[in-house]
């Protein structure tokens, strides 16, 4: 198989890491701008708390099942062009809430919106594994996962002072997909046309038989994304119970849990070195255990945001692991397509999030919702206490791969 341009060539260049970092705010704002508006949507549409909920996390449901078509794409074209396609569409079915007052149009547009999230999702963390190596990416890691939080606090908080003039407002912000789509296909290099996978290089199926630990990583990224929504979705009602229903203090809640994200970024690969991956995941469950702890029992608005920053903390460190893990757990040729598969779980979650916490709570209490979440972040660090060596060897393949190498180099 041959291989796309040389990834020094293409690290070499800042326009790359550049668009790259800036497409990678998209995915996080994906919902995060519309959650300051999601009571306010709720009220002008007449809808339920759940229903107001799949608002946010219907394009969740297509990513997850566009995302193996999409690394099927991008493991046999490459990345440049999947990933510009990608960001239009992103921004033109994400861009049509402005004109949008039906309740079930609007979720028909999201749906569509997350076929082109798919792309952005997949396309930018393929390129990012692809064209850094070793501490490299390990830094350029940590940069995105800053570049992500800082986009969840600047995203959102035009989100919020947009939605205090009208709930469509905040969907004109995903138009900035379409000209980072064209900016990705003057940046990202061009490609050479990829043949088909060598004999014996196997698929999806045959890399998690061959990396079970693979599924174990989904799964945690899976409860990640519930545990996000839930709080997403239902913090602002216990906001709300508290007296706090303005969008743009609302939106300050978000802002605290991705500046924390943010900070950790920045330092991510220091944490990396001196803990390792599988003390990192540890340490973010046991964060997400007790914000929700938080969530359940704290009477005081302002004690809320120590929740969100644990919670920020927590996902600050377990999201840039895991996409490592994930990528360095296959071989280059199914790489597009393990990390779909890592999209399909994260964003399944996000959908499946409202619908299973939204009927609990209704049928409950937020207490009860928020102490279950705890519970469930509680099973996955349970799950992890054995784990010591967190980096799976990466699948056979027909040929050597380069990053095998400094994946042994880097295996702590």
């Amino acid at each position: 198989m041959s291989s796309p341009t040389p990834a020094p060539a293409a690290a070499q260049r800042p326009a790359v890491l550049t668009v790259l970092l800036l497409a990678s705010t998209l995915t996080v704002m994906a919902g995060a701008i519309l959650m300051p508006v999601v009571e306010v949507i709720r009220g002008e549409l007449g809808v339920s708390g759940t229903a107001a909920g799949l608002i946010l996390t219907a394009h969740g449901l297509s990513l997850a099942v566009a995302s193996p078509a999409v690394g099927w794409l991008i493991d046999r074209h490459g990345i440049r062009l999947p990933l510009a396609g990608g960001l239009v569409l992103y921004g033109i079915a994400g861009g049509a809430g402005l004109v949008t007052d039906s309740y079930w149009m609007l979720i028909a547009t999201r749906i569509v919106f997350g076929v082109g999230a798919a792309a952005v999702f997949a396309g930018t963390t393929v390129a990012l594994l692809s064209f850094y190596q070793g501490p490299e990416r390990d830094r350029v890691m940590g940069w995105r996962a800053t570049a992500i939080s800082l986009g969840g606090v600047v995203w959102p908080l035009i989100g919020g002072g947009l939605g205090g003039v009208s709930w469509h407002a905040p969907f004109g912000i995903y138009l900035v997909g379409i000209p980072v789509g064209l900016a990705t296909l003057w940046a990202l290099p061009a490609e050479r046309a990829r043949t088909a996978r060598p004999a014996g290089s196997g698929g999806v199926v045959q890399l998690l038989r061959a990396n079970p630990a693979l599924l174990g990583f989904y799964l945690v990224q899976a409860t990640a994304s519930v545990l996000l929504y839930a709080l997403g979705v239902f913090q602002p009602q216990r906001l709300a119970d508290l007296g706090v229903t303005e969008p743009f203090v609302v939106a300050l809640y978000n802002v605290v849990m991705t500046v924390l994200m943010s900070l950790v970024g920045l330092v991510y690969a220091r944490l990396r070195g001196a803990l390792g991956y599988a003390t990192l995941l540890k340490v973010s469950a046991a964060c997400w255990a007790l914000a929700f702890v938080l969530l359940a029992t704290v009477e005081q608005s302002a004690l809320l945001l120590v929740a969100s920053a644990l919670f920020g903390l927590g996902q600050g460190m377990s999201f840039p692991a895991l996409t490592v893990l994930i990528g360095e757990g296959a071989p280059a040729e199914l790489r597009g397509q393990a990390t779909s598969l890592s999209g399909t779980f994260s964003f399944l979650g996000q959908f499946v999030s409202p619908l299973v916490f939204g009927p609990l709570i209704a049928a409950t209490s937020l207490t009860t919702g928020f102490l279950t979440a705890a519970g469930l972040a509680a099973v996955v660090l349970l799950a992890l206490l054995p784990m010591r060596a967190a980096r799976p060897a990466a699948a056979p393949a027909a040929k050597p791969q380069p990053a095998a190498a400094s994946t042994a180099q880097a295996q702590r």
